[in-house]
């Protein structure tokens, strides 16, 4: 609703003083003067559709309507005052009110694009206004399948309200409140479910979705074995027990039930692609026995006839002079995502004299990261829920010389599109920490650190090293300044807030020796997985073993501090921050601890996932707290914790180094990028001709 231009008034009265009032946000002056006017004047109609706006935006819109109704009857072609009174009885559920009126306007000529608009949205509501509960349950369905989700919510409401014992409303308002991240909701809808129907085994599964979300990984543990029991071969719930195992660290146990999934299901893109994810971030497996299970995920998911077209798939392609590469990035995970931490800051420099940039987002999930990126992409193409090689056609139609992945093996990826041949040069970046195993993937992007010659042989894809770090860091300025000081009482905290699946036994085992070797020393690790009880308790146990009492650890949850400068500021209290050993290793949390100022030690390995911190601390200058034997990680960490003048030396002068280093230069990763691109594409361009 607008607030409409001013009527002549008499001198001692000022609408266009109102209006400045109420455009500056100043709502209780305009009122004033609103009410003083329409005293002096009652059939004023600006000052009556303005006065009725104000009421609307305060929420009081059954106190709206009269005003509102009296400048239109006054000016009947009004266009805004027309439309301003439909959105108000639209608010005030008066759906069937609003769509006359606005069908009146446009009978009177104002047939606008604005009243286009709205008579649409009244149509659509006036829907809402039924008392048949399976009508907004089928809207409900139909909403949610277009992406509506607050609408549909509504829906599934409105149809309890009518009928409070409709099973399959409270099971599919449970999907769509999950959907919107109302995960508490959803889960209390899936329950109210079960009370109607105990062995509604899609209730149990996705209620066992949602508390694991909530970090509540028993509980969900106990939802799909109770789906197992009532229906021991329904598939989604072996692989969702796999999922929830390999959070609670029961990684054998994980294994087995992606592979009885596998059994089920042979077929099962998602189980194949999270059974690698296992394997490699676990480091279960060496890297060249990973490389050969990984190389039979496209055996396993694509039809051979696919493959063999993406061997022979011809793309016609002009030279480079004279136009711009036409790049493409693909994933699910244009949302708050790690990922989209990092590539939002490419989006925002590549040079588009170069690059003409095409993302196709495979994820229905939306947010404001999302809005943004959307905002940065000269192409944005939502893709969710088309079928992969209807992807790669439209992604071939694009005519995109360079297609690059951002998902590899993790959650919702579309590695089938990369496995039929969707561009000359299909590349993986940042997103996955090991080979895809796809033939059709030509090139994995690392560094010198991250992936050094020898490791060659763990990738079927050719490696392409950058000459930089190949990720930037974006130190961005809500971060607060450093406040660390040494502990008064000489304790020296060691910790981590990297995820619970890193902590593998090799992590627990050299933490704990580094703490028997500083008596004063005690843990702090952070993550959200720690608000689950029995996540604690384990954790606990397993330092226990190693003769590190419960005393000596402090175990926070993450969503304890969900603002993020507030999380910035707890790396305030480590003197020292910890890597994950042999494994999988910190990237964006090692990054965090840097830059507010805390040394961090870490060990080499000898697989990508675990040289991360590696190539970080390498680029900032701090190669002295690489270790390359545990023994030395031990050594560093003790000598570091000692020494207490280096340490609040570092702490002053960090930032600022880091910040003059390339891991801050996101402008020249994105130039490093575009060339390699463009080398890769011309690389193709003489192979081809």
């Amino acid at each position: 609703m607008t607030v409409a231009a001013p009527h002549p008034l008499p001198p001692d009265l000022s609408l266009q003083q109102a209006i400045a009032q109420h455009q500056a946000g100043r709502l209780k002056e305009a009122e004033q003067i609103y009410r003083a006017i329409l005293q002096a004047e009652p059939a004023h109609p600006d000052a009556n559709h303005n006065f009725g706006v104000l009421a609307a935006q305060t929420g009081q819109y059954a106190a709206s309507l009269p005003y509102l109704k009296a400048a239109l009857a006054i000016d009947p072609m009004h266009e805004q005052y027309a439309l301003s009174y439909a959105e108000a009885l639209l608010a005030n559920r008066q759906a069937g009110e609003a769509l006359s009126i606005v069908r009146a306007a446009i009978q009177r000529g104002l047939d606008t694009p604005a009243t286009q608009e709205l008579l649409q949205r009244a149509k659509a509501a006036t829907r809402y206004e039924t008392d048949n509960a399976e009508e907004h349950y089928n809207l409900g369905i139909a909403l949610r399948a277009r992406g509506q989700l607050d609408d549909a919510v509504a829906c599934y409401r409105r149809a309890l309200e009518i009928r409070p014992d409709f099973l399959e409303a409270h099971y599919n308002q449970g999907n769509a409140l999950r959907d919107v991240g109302q995960l508490d909701k959803a889960v209390a809808s899936y329950r109210r479910a079960l009370e109607i129907k105990p062995d509604y085994i899609e209730a149990h599964n996705n209620l066992g979705n949602a508390l694991s979300s909530l970090g509540q990984f028993d509980d969900a543990a106990a939802s799909f074995r109770r789906v197992l029991e009532i229906n021991p071969d329904f598939v989604l719930a072996h692989s969702n027990l796999g999922n929830v195992l390999r959070d609670l660290g029961q990684l054998d146990s994980a294994a087995s039930s992606y592979r009885r999934a596998l059994e089920i299901k042979p077929d099962f893109e998602q189980v194949h692609s999270n059974l690698l994810v296992l394997y490699s971030y676990n480091a279960l497996i060496d890297p060249l026995q990973y490389l050969a299970q990984a190389n039979t995920w496209e055996l396993a998911c694509v039809p051979a006839q696919d493959r063999q077209a993406a061997r022979h798939r011809v793309f016609k392609r002009s030279a480079l002079p004279g136009r711009r590469l036409r790049v493409g990035y693909v994933s699910a995970d244009f949302r708050r995502h790690a990922v989209s931490y990092f590539m939002e800051q490419l989006f925002a420099r590549h040079d588009r004299a170069r690059i003409e940039l095409f993302a196709y987002s495979t994820g229905g999930q939306r947010d404001a990261v999302t809005q943004r990126l959307e905002a940065l992409a000269e192409h944005w193409i939502p893709v969710a829920g088309i079928a992969d090689t209807e992807v790669r056609a439209r992604i071939e139609a694009d005519g995109i010389d360079v297609l690059i992945d951002l998902s590899g093996h993790t959650g919702d990826n579309r590695l089938g599109v990369f496995a039929r041949r969707a561009a000359p040069v299909q590349v993986h970046y940042l997103g996955y920490f090991a080979s895809t195993g796809l033939t059709e993937m030509d090139y994995f992007i690392g560094d010198e650190v991250l992936t050094p010659a020898w490791t060659d042989s763990h990738f079927r894809e050719t490696v392409w090293r950058l000459p930089r770090l190949r990720a930037s860091y974006d130190a961005t300025a809500d971060a607060p300044v450093p406040a660390w000081r040494p502990s008064q009482d000489g304790t020296v905290w060691l910790g981590s807030f990297n995820n619970l699946g890193k902590l593998t036994p090799a992590t627990v085992a050299i933490w704990a020796r580094a703490l028997q070797g500083l008596p004063e020393g005690r843990l702090l690790l952070k993550t959200s997985e720690l608000g689950d009880t029995g996540n604690r308790q384990r954790l606990l146990d397993d330092f226990a073993g190693h003769g590190i009492s419960p005393d000596r650890i402090e175990l926070q949850d993450r969503s304890a501090t969900l603002d993020w400068p507030a999380h910035m500021a707890s790396y305030d209290r480590l003197d020292i921050a910890l890597d994950p050993v042999g494994a999988h290793g910190g990237y964006t949390t090692t990054c965090d601890a840097l830059w507010m100022g805390a040394p961090d030690i870490t060990m080499v390995g000898n697989r990508m996932a675990s040289r991360m911190a590696a190539s970080i601390l390498n680029t900032i200058g701090r190669p002295e707290w690489i270790a390359r034997s545990e023994a030395e990680y031990v050594n560093k960490v003790v000598a570091l914790a000692l020494d207490v003048v280096q340490r609040q030396a570092l702490r002053t002068d960090q930032r600022r180094m880091i910040a003059n280093s390339p891991l801050c230069d996101a402008r020249g990763l994105a130039r490093a990028l575009e060339d390699a691109y463009s080398e890769m594409f011309e690389r193709w361009l003489s192979l081809k001709n």
